[in-house]
């Protein structure tokens, strides 16, 4: 009799703590429906378990025991629920997740600015300090280069590359018309400006941005934006006051930087819904963008180092 009593406490409270699980799991998502089928199909075998178990030990456990065997049942089995679903379990784990998206963009932005920083560097004291006469083949070897690299960066698996096709290059040669001339326009203004004030000067490229957001996109700005921009222009035209080393010739090209930059970036950001549909993945990342922008500068800048004699200067030298 007290076998029999402890085999209906025990059927109980298996069957008790199955319906709560039950309602407990109810609450998940739908995929949790076959981890409930699973945890019925459990049920049952540890039913019969009980069942010859109880007649081999003879009343040796107690209750206690079998609801001590229960609740290290369902507990291993809400975890497997848990992971099935997707349910985060490790806590470090998140934690380092978010700390590596939170890490990204400052790796990122700090890459970019070395990167920039080198770069305007490198050609500022090829134009200027040795005296190269020929800013045109200056771009066309460094686009060159970039094309070479991400090229083979893309065979090689590294980063994804998007395949050309020409009905793309149609659409993107406005683009990278304005790209050339942005590109071209940056290396003569630093035959004649120093660093510092190309930097401030550049700073008007997002007013002109801003202004051509407004009446193309009809995007508009708060308050504090247009007060940055405004003190961005003071600074522009104090910076220009002050110049010991004022060129008529330099500010022009740089001012004509300015436009084509604020240019491009309009431009592309309505060219880009239109060359994403063009892709076989139907989009168009930034490595994609980086490859198609220097590979099609190559025949353009050709044709500027004939019309411009720069071949001249450099088979001489």
């Amino acid at each position: 009799m007290q076998l029999s009593g402890m085999s209906s406490d025990f059927k109980l409270d298996a069957i008790n703590r199955h319906g709560y699980e039950d309602h407990e799991i109810s609450h998940l998502d739908g995929e949790v429906g076959s981890s409930g089928a699973r945890s019925n199909l459990a049920f049952g075998m540890l039913d019969d378990a009980e069942k010859q178990g109880l007649r081999s030990i003879n009343g040796a456990m107690s209750n206690k025991e079998h609801r001590s065997i229960n609740d290290r049942f369902f507990r291993g089995n809400h975890a497997a629920i848990s992971e099935s679903i997707g349910l985060p379990i490790h806590d470090g784990a998140k934690r380092e997740n978010g700390s590596a998206r939170r890490s990204g963009p400052l790796v990122s932005g700090t890459a970019y600015c070395i990167s920039s920083c080198s770069m305007i560097l490198l050609n500022k004291i090829v134009l200027s300090s040795y005296k190269f006469r020929a800013p045109i083949s200056l771009m066309f070897y460094q686009n060159l280069i970039s094309s070479v690299i991400v090229a083979v960066l893309g065979l090689c698996g590294v980063v994804s590359v998007e395949r050309l096709n020409w009905k793309l290059i149609r659409v993107w040669i406005p683009v990278n018309i304005i790209f050339i001339g942005m590109l071209v326009s940056g290396m003569y203004s630093l035959r004649y400006i120093n660093i510092a004030m190309v930097t401030i000067l550049k700073n008007v490229t997002n007013i002109m941005t801003a202004i051509g957001e407004l009446y193309i996109f009809r995007k508009h700005q708060n308050q504090k934006v247009w007060i940055a921009m405004f003190l961005m222009i003071i600074s522009a035209i104090s910076g220009g006051i002050t110049d010991l080393s004022f060129d008529s010739v330099g500010y022009a090209w740089q001012f004509l930087n300015c436009i084509l930059t604020a240019s491009y970036s309009l431009t592309l950001r309505r060219m880009m819904d239109k060359a994403k549909l063009l892709t076989r993945s139907g989009s168009l990342n930034e490595v994609s963008m980086v490859l198609l922008n220097n590979l099609l500068s190559l025949p353009f800048a050709i044709f500027l180092i004939l019309l411009f004699g720069e071949w001249q200067y450099i088979v001489n030298t």
